[in-house]
């Protein structure tokens, strides 16, 4: 995708829609890498940052929930 200038300009695209707080490229276990953090309001969120990503690429999307040190405070608070 990103050596096609097609597939750059879909990527452009798609990240001034989604707009992640931040993108990096890596690589990772030998393939190409696009982290996108993005903060999600809820879970309904996942296909409308994930569905784009499949339409014609063979992408592999994975989500890797975080939480700062305010939402783990509050989350114990809650379990308690």
């Amino acid at each position: 995708m990103i050596q096609d200038p097609n597939g750059f300009k879909a990527l452009e695209n798609y990240i001034s829609k989604v707009k992640p707080e931040a993108v990096y490229f890596t690589e990772d276990g030998g393939d190409r890498t696009v982290l996108f953090i993005v903060d999600l309001a809820s879970a309904e969120m996942i296909p409308v940052i994930a569905e784009p990503l499949f339409n014609g690429t063979n992408a592999k999307v994975e989500f890797h929930p975080v939480m700062n040190l305010d939402e783990v405070k509050r989350g114990i608070q809650k379990s308690r």
